[in-house]
């Protein structure tokens, strides 16, 4: 099969499978795993943070992050297409007992900026509304179809959110795309920001797992809140060692996955009743219309499995993200089984 569902489903190098097999472990929940602890570390020196945290899910890390900037009864504000409103079954109510103001950014981005933030902000309400306690950002941007934010707007609203009081979270499950589209270091594309979480899980090809960084503070609650929901785990050094691999070479080779999404785009451009903007394709997801096919999306990707293409429909459009297990000779198979398919 070609999956281009997500980049979730990468598999493991071999070279993480024999880091696997021969780490050095421990307990994790008494901080006595030592290969997790090098992964935190260097996780640390990367994105120049004072603190880090292993959490098995990006979901996890997102969650716990809004918990310990939040109190109940406060408002988070985010984009109206972001990953922590939509795709992560309402914890954010559940868990922290916040409700979430949902942004749309004027361009189709995904990226809000200040002036977009600021009217939706309730800083000292009166009593019948709900506090602003916090404003989270997403890089890259995946219902926006991968789109990046520079460092230089990730600053801004950081500077003007702490102005008001107000603290940055950055769900950067997808942060090394953006450093690499953007040729910035991930530590600039988040400086400004007071957590950011990253998945491993997703284009760095690890079997599991993301990192929570912070200050050493935020991060001494972060640890209690894992625990709390269940993400204290034991021997993780097996999967902390596939990290520290793609920590140093996954980076290296995503360029290539948004060479091979780009050349989707292109081949989906030339197919009659599809409808991308291919100049927004710049990471590794594509997103495009297939209402002029005349077609529903779900009967499109169905006719796919039967030629062995997995993708994920919603709505008139159809996702497709590329990573290192799709070649560019299966791109080439992808557009060919589309225009049969449309």
């Amino acid at each position: 099969m070609i999956d281009l569902r997500s980049d979730t489903v990468t598999k493991p190098s071999e070279a993480m499978r024999r880091a696997m097999a021969q780490a050095e472990v421990g307990d994790d929940v008494f901080g006595d795993d030592p290969t997790v602890n090098r992964l935190q570390e260097r996780a640390c020196e990367v994105f120049e943070k004072e603190a880090a945290l292993w959490v098995p899910t990006g979901c996890m890390g997102n969650e716990i992050a809004v918990k310990v900037h939040t109190k109940p009864g406060h408002e988070i504000v985010t984009e109206d297409r972001g990953h922590i409103l939509n795709y992560e079954l309402g914890a954010a109510a559940v868990i922290s007992g916040v409700t979430i103001r949902a942004v749309k950014s004027s361009n189709g981005s995904g990226h809000l900026t200040w002036d977009e933030i600021e009217p939706a902000l309730k800083i000292d309400p009166p009593y019948f509304q709900a506090a602003t306690g916090l404003i989270c950002l997403e890089n890259t941007h995946n219902f926006a179809g991968g789109s990046v934010m520079t460092a230089a707007a990730c600053a801004d609203v950081c500077e003007r959110s702490h102005a008001v009081g107000l603290p940055v979270h950055m769900d950067g499950a997808r942060i090394f795309n953006a450093s690499v589209a953007l040729n910035e270091s991930v530590a600039d594309l988040t400086r400004g920001c007071d957590s950011v979480m990253f998945t491993l899980s997703k284009g760095l090809g690890v079997p599991a797992g993301s990192i929570l960084l912070g200050t050493k503070e935020f991060i001494q609650e972060a640890r209690i809140w894992r625990k709390r929901l269940g993400g204290g785990m034991r021997q993780i050094g097996i999967l902390a060692a596939a990290g520290l691999i793609a920590l140093d070479e996954g980076p290296q080779r995503l360029a290539q996955d948004h060479a091979n999404a780009r050349a989707l785009a292109e081949g989906l451009a030339e197919i009659k009743g599809i409808s991308i903007n291919v100049e927004t394709v710049v990471t590794n997801i594509v997103i495009f219309d297939i209402s002029g096919t005349g077609r529903t999306s779900a009967e499109i990707v169905s006719m796919l499995k039967d030629n062995g293409i997995l993708a994920i429909g919603f709505g008139n459009l159809i996702r497709m993200v590329t990573h290192l297990d799709v070649s560019a000779d299966q791109i080439s198979e992808t557009v060919n089984a589309l225009k049969a398919a449309c």
